[in-house]
């Protein structure tokens, strides 16, 4: 039985564009991607504290240093500039992998700086 577990979160971002006129998904920093075990391109679900909003989508990376998180397409009608969103990666696993994984977090403040991280992260706990 294979299971669906978090793998990557990045919580409280807050969003810094939203553009409507381009294909879609969510752009964010490379360096937040890497930081919190998600992918390039790899399913997304992202919540959107300020209106309750639910999506997903797939991330795709922005510029290193840039502290983006750009809604695109139709996704950016889900949200605001501004607005303080949660975005989260799952992945499948046998019972024994789920029972033993520990996903890693990111909580960024205000700026998008990361002010905690939890879990751990290492070549063996990559999953994907």
């Amino acid at each position: 039985m294979l299971k669906q577990v978090l793998t990557g979160k990045i919580h409280t971002a807050r969003l810094t564009m939203c553009d409507l006129n381009y294909e879609g998904s969510l752009a964010i920093d490379i360096d937040f991607l890497k930081e919190a075990n998600i992918f390039p391109y790899e399913k997304i679900l992202v919540v959107n504290r300020n209106n309750g909003e639910r999506l997903e989508t797939y991330a795709i990376p922005a510029q290193a240093g840039s502290k983006q998180f750009c809604l695109n397409g139709p996704a950016a009608l889900k949200g605001s500039v501004g607005d303080v969103v949660t975005i989260m990666a799952f992945s499948l696993c046998d019972a024994n992998e789920a029972a033993n994984f520990e996903p890693v977090v990111i909580i960024l403040d205000e700026n998008n700086n990361i002010i905690q991280r939890k879990g751990r992260i290492s070549d063996a706990d990559m999953l994907g």
